[in-house]
């Protein structure tokens, strides 16, 4: 008998013999060999697929490949098409004796995954969506299907034993299909996912699946061959019997069981155990009928109400699914591709053609869609892109076609390789061609400094965990929001990209009252965008957008960073990466986010502030946020970023809430400098620079001090130091009184102040005097925010147009900014203390 391949599944039959008894070995002392048993030999193609598959989406990664690429491209180089050209490889680690282990665990799998995919699904984005992503989505699944009708005709064979009518349900489904799972993480990395567009198509790939199910369904009651029997009028009714046992009967029960558990409690394991179980049931009560068992396990988990018992088979199942058994599915798809089947030069040509009809019919039929609902061309063609995703439906529609012989393994391999192909294109292409960040158009006012007093000053807050959200929200109460100048808070909910579909389905999720969190991802969100609602709906002049990031860490700055400039923020806020432990100490929660934090420090469009959380609660007498009062200290050395820092503190201090002190300190050295620049009639080139610098410093100060003269609760302070030393002698003398310092991160300040604290620095991000702060040495009990003023960092390593002129070219722009902010506030009176 020829064990040449695992795939050499002709038309011919073949008789393999099982020994019963040889499951587990006794052993390699005892002169076994495990390749001959069941188990071993299981374990070891499991360990073989996961490891191929893991390197692969390590090398394609560079390529911004999805995942579902690097699973099928394992499984075809471990087949006949690569690795199993060799007997003894093929013979040793895939025989055809192992077929059967191996496709019952790839099919538990799969049932177990579609399951999920079903409890992950909300039916209700697609009623929200309306006739536009349906009609998109049903005009995307025209064409290519005609296409696929019109080509079965040269792919088909005449001695195929099933009709020709299904032959071309089964190609035309699999050209037409969009594979949401895929499809949403494309277009998180594309970092489209929070777009209009993004949500189009998370919409309108729902529908496509939801419509492929049911065509599959379909073709496969239609399959039988005796047109005379009335077996495919039975196989409908009983498939259309069980969807509605299945949501008025298996439904209800399952909600039942949901109310009966008590609030704040887990489902018990009884209720897990029995949903998993109905999974399988479902599986073998589908599979009886006549259609296919990961439709029953699809729709099952469509009836699961969302809420505790969701995210427990999320958790549950997720990983150990998604992560090691699902990958044995498209491992056995690739081990069924032989391109070895595929005859002659004209066949790879029917190949391309084939796929770029199929493309390009995808695409005009989602722009005419498109256009009629006056979307762009530029867009539709995107979308029209995106939607020609393929992925998992597809696979499990073409192996499907291979188990029933509606497919022969020229053609299934022909499809997969057109799979692979459109998948593959669609991220290089999509990142070529729409690009929304060359529409933005360049805006000026990017720092606080430079903003408008009785304008709309917008402010970007990322948040990681809920723990950011009260300092945050009392920072945004202290910074003064006004009829004249409101606050239009952008809120950004920061998340990683785990890889699992339930972490794209978030987007769909906003603001959203009366049912439970998914998962602990939306749980999050929904904390927080509550928190945020609350404290727009009892504060005046205050505005709250809320909105959710998914990227990996790596990339998420760019989220950060594209929102900002989208909707043309002054500021954006990011949490530091570091919490305060109950001993008072700082301990990191996630080094990652540092990783975020300085990317977003040279990559912003506008001044940054990390914030040190040590909570931010003022002396509170009622109880209430507007009884809050806030004690905040600016720690002023000169340069942009303390500019910046006070300019902010400026802000705050028209808050009849705050009281303000503004410490300057002063370099002994440059007072003298400063008399000797007086006596002298010109200075040095290499002084002109610092001296300007200061000069800016000095008028900026000046304008501070003569419009606020009147205010009482504004105290400024003077501090003549020599060294460093001094300044952390200084700095550890105050007092506990100030819930808040503001510092500005003063990286290119070269001032003798801070001149050897750098090199002690832990945090460079945080700059000298921030790190200080932060530092668990000193002992503070105040929040620190650490300012950077765009056109500090960005310009220096960049030097791009049409950003803040870099240092020594500023008096112009300085002189616009003084002008500017001569007409900024309303003047108070100061105190002014001179410390020597």
């Amino acid at each position: 008998m020829d064990e040449n391949s695992l795939t050499s599944n002709s038309t011919e039959d073949k008789i393999i013999c099982y020994a019963p008894r040889m499951i587990t070995t006794n052993g390699v002392w005892q002169g076994d060999n495990p390749l001959e048993y069941s188990l071993p030999l299981f374990i070891l193609q499991l360990t073989m697929v996961v490891m191929m598959t893991r390197t692969l989406v390590f090398l394609l990664k560079p390529f911004r490949q999805p995942r579902v690429i690097s699973e099928i491209l394992g499984g075809v180089i471990l087949g006949p098409s690569v690795l199993g050209r060799s007997d003894q490889f093929s013979n040793a680690l895939f025989p055809l004796r192992s077929v059967m282990v191996l496709e019952a665990m790839a099919n538990v799998g799969l049932l177990y995954f579609l399951f999920l995919i079903g409890v992950e699904m909300e039916l209700s984005v697609i009623r929200r969506s309306g006739r536009k992503a349906m009609a998109i989505a049903a005009a995307g699944m025209i064409l290519p299907f005609g296409i696929g009708a019109v080509f079965s005709f040269q792919l088909h064979k005449v001695d195929q034993k099933l009709n020709y009518s299904t032959y071309i349900m089964f190609l035309g489904i699999a050209l037409s299909v969009t594979a949401f799972p895929v499809l949403a993480r494309i277009l998180a990395e594309l970092k489209l996912i929070n777009s209009e567009l993004g949500r189009m198509a998370m919409a309108s790939a729902l529908f496509n699946d939801m419509c492929a199910w049911v065509l599959l369904a379909l073709a496969l009651a239609l399959s039988e061959n005796d047109s005379s029997s009335l077996a495919s009028l039975w196989v409908v009714l009983s498939s259309t019997g069980f969807v509605l046992f299945c949501i008025f009967i298996i439904r209800p029960i399952v909600a039942w069981m949901i109310r009966k558990t008590p609030e704040g409690e887990s489902v018990s394991e009884f209720s897990i155990c029995l949903i998993l179980t109905g999974v399988i049931i479902s599986g073998f009560i589908t599979d009886a009928i006549g259609t296919h068992s990961v439709f029953g396990a699809f729709v099952f988990g469509l009836v699961i109400p969302n809420g505790s018992l969701g995210v427990a088979l999320i958790e549950k199942l997720e990983d150990f699914v998604s992560g090691l058994l699902l990958p044995l599915f498209f491992a056995i798809s690739g081990l069924k591709t032989n391109v070895r089947s595929i005859d002659g030069l004209m066949t790879w040509v029917s190949i391309l053609f084939i796929t770029v009809l199929a493309f390009i019919g995808k695409v005009i039929g989602t722009l005419l869609a498109s256009v009629c609902y006056q979307m762009s061309y530029r867009e539709g063609v995107t979308l029209g892109l995106l939607m020609n995703t393929k992925g998992l439906v597809e696979m499990i529609i073409l192996n499907v076609g291979k188990d029933q012989q509606i497919l022969d393994d020229q053609t299934f391999t022909v499809m997969v390789i057109v799979a692979l192909i459109m998948t593959g294109i669609i991220t290089p292409v999509v990142t070529i061609l729409y690009r929304p960040t060359r529409r933005l158009l360049p805006y000026k006012k990017r720092t606080i400094q430079a903003s408008k007093p009785d304008s709309e000053f917008r402010v970007l807050v990322c948040i990681h965990t809920p723990r950011n959200v009260p300092t945050i929200i009392n920072l945004l109460d202290a910074s003064n929001p006004t009829k004249r100048s409101p606050i239009c808070i952008y809120v950004l909910h920061l998340v990683e990209l785990t890889g699992r579909a339930s972490a794209m389905l978030i987007v769909h999720n906003t603001r959203k009252s009366g049912r439970p969190a998914v998962n602990r991802t939306q749980a999050h969100s929904e904390h927080i965008i509550s928190a945020f609602e609350n404290y727009e709906q009892h504060i005046d002049c205050v505005s709250v957008q809320p909105l959710t990031a998914i990227s990996p860490y790596s990339t998420m700055h760019e989220d950060i960073c594209y929102l900002a400039e989208d909707k043309r923020v002054a500021f954006i806020i990011i949490p530091f990466h570091k919490q305060q432990t109950v001993d008072g100490g700082m301990e990191s929660t996630n080094p990652a986010l540092r990783l975020v934090n300085q990317n977003v420090l040279v990559n912003a469009p506008c001044s940054v502030g990390i914030l040190v959380d040590r909570g931010l609660s003022g002396s509170n007498q009622s109880g209430s946020n507007k009884a809050s009062h806030y004690n905040i200290i600016v720690l002023f050395f000169g340069g942009q970023d303390d500019r910046e820092a006070l300019a902010y503190a400026w802000r705050m201090s028209e808050n009849p809430r705050v009281t303000l002190t503004v410490m300057r300190f002063i370099a002994a050295e440059q007072v003298i400098e400063a008399k000797q620049e007086a006596d002298a009639q010109g200075v040095s080139a290499m002084q002109t620079d610092m001296v300007n610098e200061r000069q800016v410093d000095e008028e900026y100060i000046n304008e501070f001090m003569t419009n606020n003269e009147e205010n009482n609760s504004i105290t400024y302070t003077e501090r003549i130091l020599n060294n460093g030393e001094e300044t952390v002698a200084a700095i550890r003398s105050m007092d506990g009184a100030h819930d808040l310092f503001i510092v500005g991160r003063g990286e290119a300040q070269a001032s003798p102040l801070i001149a050897g604290l750098t090199d002690w620095s832990e945090c460079p991000e945080l700059g000298a005097i921030g790190d200080l702060l932060a530092s668990s040495d000193l002992a503070a009990t105040a929040s620190v925010l650490v300012v950077e003023q765009f056109g500090v960092a960005m310009v220096a390593e960049h030097g791009e147009e049409g950003r803040s002129p870099h240092r020594h070219d500023q008096g112009d722009y300085y002189q616009n900014l003084r002008s500017t902010n001569a007409r900024q506030h309303t003047p108070s009176r100061s105190h002014i203390i001179y410390n020597g």
